[in-house]
């Protein structure tokens, strides 16, 4: 039996994910919202919701509808469905709850919703999901000794509420409002530098994002999106590798990693119990 994965979310670390999974040969669907917020968005297959394709590192996930699935797989891409509930797992005709495996890459950071059908294997990362309640396993995805480990009970480390490392590369936004870019992503900056403003739209004046330290910019969400007060909307890195905003980062390869082996453990004890 063909298992078909379903990655719900496509930013940075879900792409990793999705990354793994098509490398080694499983069939893999992102399902996203109808305007992703990814930061990292060079390396985001959720930018093929805007640009209709998305290449990175020389994989291709392309903006689909429900019945260019099979097809887009067929040509060695991923294919990105606009599908924020995942409706398509309700659907007979394109996928069976016995072959279906669903990841929560979303990173929301609180319980999701239940699931709408039940299938054999549904995997959540990070906080807000506990294996054996509201999944079958759960990956840790705080940086440390523990990042990447498959629990297939309990819950991995509670939420922090901040960034890994230097919580001043993270950029937030200072209000309400549009997005207007005036630096781009990989560009050079420098501290003081006014890499973005926020547009009130209320007659008011814009309110200026800064780059907090030299470095690079590594992430900006997409410019032109309706943003929220404090949300985060960009990723300075003081490091200045001209590579970093090109390429998976280690720790979305390390989760990824983490669902192959979950995938795997669960198929071996399938085929335990159908040798027995």
């Amino acid at each position: 039996m063909t298992h078909q994965i379903f990655l719900r979310g496509g930013g940075d670390l879900a792409s990793g994910v999705a990354m793994r999974l098509h490398r080694t040969g499983f069939q893999t669907v992102i399902l996203e919202l109808e305007k992703p917020l990814a930061v990292r968005r060079s390396v985001s297959f959720s930018e093929a919701v805007y640009e209709g394709t998305q290449t990175i590192e020389g994989v291709t996930a392309r903006l689909v509808s429900a019945d260019q699935i099979q097809v887009t797989m067929e040509a060695g891409e991923i294919p990105v469905l606009v599908d924020p509930q995942a409706g398509i797992l309700r659907n007979q005709f394109l996928t069976s709850p016995q072959s279906t495996v669903v990841v929560d890459a979303r990173l929301l950071k609180i319980e999701p919703e239940p699931l709408s059908v039940d299938i054999p294997l549904h995997i959540g990362l990070g906080p807000g999901f506990t294996a054996g309640r509201n999944c079958h396993a759960v990956i840790e995805t705080r940086r440390g000794h523990t990042l990447g480990r498959v629990y297939w009970s309990g819950a991995t480390h509670a939420d922090s509420g901040a960034p890994d490392g230097d919580r001043r590369r993270v950029l937030r936004a200072p209000d309400t409002g549009i997005l207007i870019a005036h630096a781009k992503i990989g560009d050079p900056v420098e501290e003081g530098q006014l890499i973005a403003e926020i547009d009130p739209q209320t007659g008011s004046e814009k309110y200026p994002v800064i780059s907090p330290f030299s470095g690079m910019l590594r992430g900006l969400i997409r410019p032109g999106i309706q943003v929220t007060k404090d949300m985060k909307i960009g990723d300075v890195d003081g490091r200045n590798d001209p590579e970093m905003h090109t390429l998976i980062s280690d720790k979305a390869l390390a989760i990824g990693g983490a669902v192959l082996e979950t995938l795997l453990v669960y198929l071996r004890s399938k085929e335990m119990v159908i040798g027995d």
